[in-house]
C-alpha cells in the first residue's frame, strides 16, 4: 500500500511539473512541432519520466518511512500531541514576526530571516511542549480545594512511567498480584479488558474441575482487587478487532493506552517486548526478591521426593525454591541440616544444590588429617 502511494505521488508530481514547466522549456527550441507545445503532452511526458524514476526511489523511500514509523511507535501519544501543539504555536509566532520583516523588502531580512525564524521557533515550540507537558496539562485541569491549599508538589511523571497496567488472565489466576498491590509497590491504574473477564468466566464454567477452580480463584482475586483502597481498578469495554487472540488484544490495548502489561506468561512477555510494549513479569519479580544463598551457607530442610539423578533428594524452601540434596534419597520425609554447594538461575526460578552437613564435616576432617 505504501509503495502504491509513493508511486502515485511521483506520477502526480511528474505530471504537474510537465504540465506547467515543459512547454516553457521547449519554447526556444527550433523546429518544434506545435503538438509538442501542448501542456497535456508535457503532463504525459513528465508523468512517464517520474514513473521510471520511481522504480529506483520507491524502495529507499519505503525503508525511510518504516524507520520513521518505528521511531514514532516508541513515543507516547502525550509526547507527540504536546510536541505538535508546541510546534504549531511556534509556527504561528514565526508567521506573525515575518509580516513586518517582509514589509521591509530587503533581500536577506525579508527572505532568509523569516525562514530561519520558522525553523527555530517550530523546534523550540516542540521542545517546550514535550518537556513541560505535565505543567501544561495542569493549567487546563480544574483546581480542587485540596490542590489549592496543598503545598506539596506533584511528582513529575518520567518517560518510563506508565499509568495504565493491563492484567492478563494468567496473572489474575496466579493471585500474587493481590499481594504485590497490598505492599504498595504498584502505582497507577490496573486495567481489566472485557476479553480477559470473558476468558475467566469461560474457565470458571469449564467441565474440568481443576480449570473451574482456577477460574473461580481468578474471579475472587478480581473482586479482592476491586475492594483494595491503594489501587484503582478499571474495566475496559473497547473492541479490539486487530486480532482474535486474547494475548495479542492485550498488547494492542496496552499500546492504545500507552501502558504496560502485567503477566507471568513467558510467551506473552516476548510478544509484548517485540511490539515495544513494556512488561512487568510477576515471575521475574518473585525471583528477584528471593533470598540469595551463597556456597557454604547452612540450612535445615525436609526431603520430600526423589531427584532426577541417582541418590538425589529434593526439598523446598518456603518461597518454593527447589533444593537438590546429594544422598538425600535415603532420608525421605526427614529434616536434615544441609550446606549449600552451588546455585543455578533458570527461567523457571532459582535451583540450589546442597549436601548433608555430616558429609561436609567428614570431608573437612579428612582434609585436616591429610594435611
Amino acid at each position: 500500500m505504501v509503495a502504491k502511494l509513493i508511486l502515485l505521488t511521483f506520477l502526480l508530481v511528474g505530471g504537474s511539473l510537465g504540465y506547467n514547466v515543459f512547454p516553457d522549456l521547449i519554447t526556444n527550441w527550433n523546429e518544434v512541432p506545435s503538438w509538442l507545445m501542448h501542456p497535456v503532452v508535457g503532463m504525459v511526458l513528465g508523468a512517464g519520466v517520474f514513473y521510471i524514476v520511481s522504480f529506483y526511489a520507491v524502495k529507499p523511500i519505503e525503508k525511510g518511512i518504516v524507520k520513521i514509523e518505528q521511531i514514532f511507535s516508541e513515543l507516547s501519544i502525550a509526547y507527540l500531541m504536546f510536541g505538535s501543539i508546541g510546534a504549531i504555536v511556534g509556527l504561528i509566532l514565526a508567521l506573525l514576526i515575518s509580516f513586518p520583516l517582509n514589509a521591509l523588502n530587503m533581500l536577506i531580512i525579508s527572505d532568509v530571516i523569516p525562514f530561519i525564524l520558522t525553523m527555530a521557533l517550530a523546534y523550540i515550540g516542540f521542545q517546550l511542549g514535550t518537556s513541560r507537558r505535565e505543567e501544561i496539562r495542569r493549567l487546563f485541569q480544574p483546581k480542587t480545594v485540596k490542590q489549592e491549599n496543598s503545598d506539596v508538589l506533584d511528582r513529575k511523571d518520567g518517560e518510563s512511567f506508565r499509568k495504565y497496567k493491563v492484567l492478563d488472565t494468567s496473572t489474575i489466576i496466579d493471585g500474587r498480584i493481590l499481594d504485590v498491590v497490598r505492599t504498595g509497590f504498584l502505582e497507577g491504574v490496573l486495567v481489566i479488558s472485557h476479553y480477559v473477564l470473558k476468558e475467566l468466566q469461560y474457565i470458571a464454567d469449564s467441565s474440568d474441575s481443576l480449570k473451574r477452580v482456577r477460574g473461580r480463584r481468578g474471579l475472587d482475586i478480581l473482586n479482592a482487587l476491586q475492594k483494595e483502597k491503594g489501587i484503582t481498578l478499571e474495566m475496559d469495554d473497547s473492541d479490539i478487532p486487530e486480532s482474535e487472540d486474547v494475548d495479542l488484544k492485550l498488547v494492542h490495548l496496552a499500546k492504545r493506552l500507552d501502558g504496560m502489561i502485567i503477566t507471568n506468561d513467558f510467551n506473552l512477555n516476548k510478544v509484548a517486548e517485540f511490539q515495544n510494549v513494556s512488561v512487568l513479569n510477576i515471575n521475574e519479580l518473585a525471583n528477584a526478591v528471593k533470598p540469595v544463598v551463597i556456597p557454604g551457607e547452612e540450612m535445615r530442610v525436609m526431603i520430600v521426593k526423589n531427584g532426577t539423578e541417582r541418590n538425589q533428594g529434593v526439598a523446598y524452601l518456603d518461597d518454593g525454591t527447589m533444593i537438590v540434596v546429594e544422598e538425600g534419597k535415603f532420608h525421605m520425609n526427614e529434616m536434615l541440616d544441609v550446606v549449600v554447594t552451588s546455585s543455578l538461575q533458570t527461567n523457571a526460578g532459582r535451583m540450589i544444590f546442597a549436601k548433608m552437613t555430616t558429609d561436609q564435616k567428614s570431608l573437612d576432617s579428612r582434609k585436616d588429617s591429610d594435611g
